[in-house]
């Protein structure tokens, strides 16, 4: 087996991950496994999936790593009752304010923190079934830091670091500069001061579910985003928040509560304001302020090689904008780059500090379980319908979708390994013909149920990507984690997955190296159609998290309004009466 570590994640979006001989092999979220989006928590279900069907973990090979530092490791805020009863109670108050001063007292702090982990170290025995269970606690931060320097893998040369999140450990962002495979923070900034939890904060305001629908946001945000209004907003956010003049690295409020306990004061501040108004003036506020932040760093580091990750960085129109920087000469964001991804970033550092052994940089993300042809025969025989469905294997699944797609039907699609993260990469996917308008409704009203503003994704060839997108410095976009404009010549053939008013796209480029089923596909759609691009979106409905096994895809199939589903080489169609 070689050297091998097993990463965790404890908390909100909590996860599982596998580092063997410095690759980084498996990947899961909890959610996918308990059916909760977001899931927190001690990982349980990803731990028993890693010993029951990836290794045979014994006490000799076995290093557990726990990746959230001691301040966030047991908060409780998890699950999405616990969200909004924390942001609806997020004022300060007496109570809130002696718990605050008891987390910040070192002594109190060390003593519960202690009591934790050993609690969740036997947690953990009893579910490896190994009497020998080390958990060694990082930094949040420093994961998400990690994750993002180790992934892109550029050691023989110095890159800047910056980590930027709604908080975890007493701070919401971090500069760092890595070289030699060493990470240095050079600056931080103090939670109460997030421009993270700003954005969490107005999506509650909204009637939203604060750490999950920020998306929301940033895509109504172009339906108004030239109104004046929206820039009244944008301005009266940027008067809350100043870079140090001493240290520009670093910012802090002005004129505002802690952003934890600013609730009320931002309800009073968008009083009578317009929703689309509001979602368009945040979006812009952050654009410029990542901007601002970025440029401040180059300049006092004179670093131009960029890497980010932690939860803000999610938001791909900003990603867009510090691409565009004519000061960054290259950009990596790690993909899916929440607090999921921390369980990566920690075992990443475990790793090294065990084995003193090179970290292979990231590849393809296909990093969960996967289920054969049997498995499926299984589910199929043993489920219930509640529609006809006809049922046929067929030789060349990816040859009979693409042809469906090209007479503009709509096909969910479940083959190979889960995708890890948020985006859904073509193995979970619903997939539709981009040129065509008509789905755009059909995906939201029939299967997703979701938000109309909410724009769909693109898979392109990559060979095949400039043609439809205006791409700054030739960055590659396998992930999902950033948009580009459109070619205007291109936008009537894939209008279907771009946004309607701005016109950009979030696009996953396809390697045959990384995914030959999917690649063959969206090939076999381009020598029916011309077009090498398909759109694409997750398979899941709304707010559920993505399908994970056979029968979680055949119960969305079941009772959405799907009409095909290609669950790995057998093909599913409901019968009309």
């Amino acid at each position: 087996m070689g050297n091998f570590v097993i990463g965790m994640h404890i908390g909100h979006n909590s996860s599982a991950a596998i580092i063997e001989n410095g690759s980084l092999i498996y990947a899961v979220q909890e959610e996918r496994l308990t059916r909760i989006k977001n899931q927190g928590g001690l990982p349980e279900k990803g731990l028993k999936e890693i010993e029951d069907k990836i290794y045979d973990i014994t006490t000799n090979n076995c290093t557990i790593q726990l990746a959230n530092g001691w301040k966030t490791m047991f908060r409780g805020f998890w699950q999405r009752d616990d969200l909004l009863r924390a942001y609806e109670n997020s004022s300060r108050s007496l109570i809130s304010s002696v718990q605050h001063l008891g987390r910040k007292t070192k002594i109190v702090s060390d003593i519960i923190d202690s009591k934790r982990l050993l609690k969740a170290e036997e947690k953990v025995k009893g579910i490896l079934k190994s009497p020998e269970v080390k958990i060694t606690p990082w930094e949040h931060h420093l994961c998400h830091a990690a994750a993002a320097y180790h992934g892109w893998g550029k050691m023989d040369e110095k890159i800047l670091i910056l980590t930027c999140d709604g908080s975890g450990d007493g701070i919401c962002a971090s500069v760092n500069i890595g070289y030699a495979g060493q990470i240095e923070r050079i600056a931080e900034v103090e939670q109460s001061n997030s421009i993270g939890r700003l954005y969490s904060n107005v999506t509650y305001l909204m009637g939203m579910v604060p750490l999950e629908h920020e998306y929301k946001i940033m895509g109504l945000a172009p339906y108004s985003e030239k109104a004046k209004e929206t820039a009244l907003i944008a301005n009266k956010l940027e008067e809350l928040f100043i870079f140090n003049k001493k240290n520009p690295l670093i910012w802090q409020r002005n004129g505002c509560p802690p952003m934890q306990y600013a609730h009320k004061f931002l309800s009073n501040l968008f009083m009578h304001k317009r929703f689309d108004h509001i979602a368009s003036g945040v979006q812009k506020f952050l654009e410029n302020f990542l901007v601002k932040w970025v440029q401040n760093c180059i300049r006092e580091t004179g670093i131009k090689k960029v890497a980010c990750s932690g939860g803000v960085f999610m938001n791909v129109k900003a990603n867009q904008k510090i691409l565009e920087l004519p000061e960054v000469e290259e950009f990596f964001i790690f993909p899916s780059c929440g607090d999921e991804t921390n369980a990566i970033g920690a075992g990443w550092l475990l790793y090294r500090d065990l084995y003193k052994d090179e970290i292979k940089p990231l590849n393809n993300i296909y990093l969960g379980g996967a289920f054969d042809n049997n498995w499926v025969q299984k589910e199929l025989s043993e489920y219930k319908f509640k529609s006809k469905v006809h049922v046929e294997y067929v030789k060349d699944i990816e040859k009979r979708v693409a042809e469906l797609l090209a007479k503009h039907e709509i096909v969910a699609r479940f083959k190979g390994r889960m995708e890890f993260g948020a985006r859904a990469l073509g193995n979970r996917s619903i997939l539709a013909n981009p040129s065509n308008p008509k789905v755009v409704r059909v995906i939201n009203e029939m299967i997703k149920n979701r938000d109309f503003w909410m724009p769909f994704a693109q898979s392109v060839l990559a060979e095949r990507s400039q043609e439809y997108f205006i791409k700054p410095k030739g960055m590659k976009a396998p992930y999902m984690i950033i948009t580009f404009d459109t070619r205007e010549e291109k936008r009537e053939k894939i209008m279907a997955a771009i946004h309607p008013y701005d016109y950009t796209g979030r696009v996953q480029e396809v390697f045959e190296d990384w995914n030959p089923d999917y690649y063959k596909l969206i090939k076999y759609f381009e020598g029916m159609t011309g077009e090498g691009c398909i759109l694409n979106t997750s398979f899941n409905l709304h707010g559920e998290p993505l399908v994970y096994s056979p029968k979680d895809a055949l119960r969305v199939f079941d009772i959405s309004g799907l009409k095909y589903l290609a669950l790995e080489d057998f093909l599913l169609k409901k019968i009309e009466d």
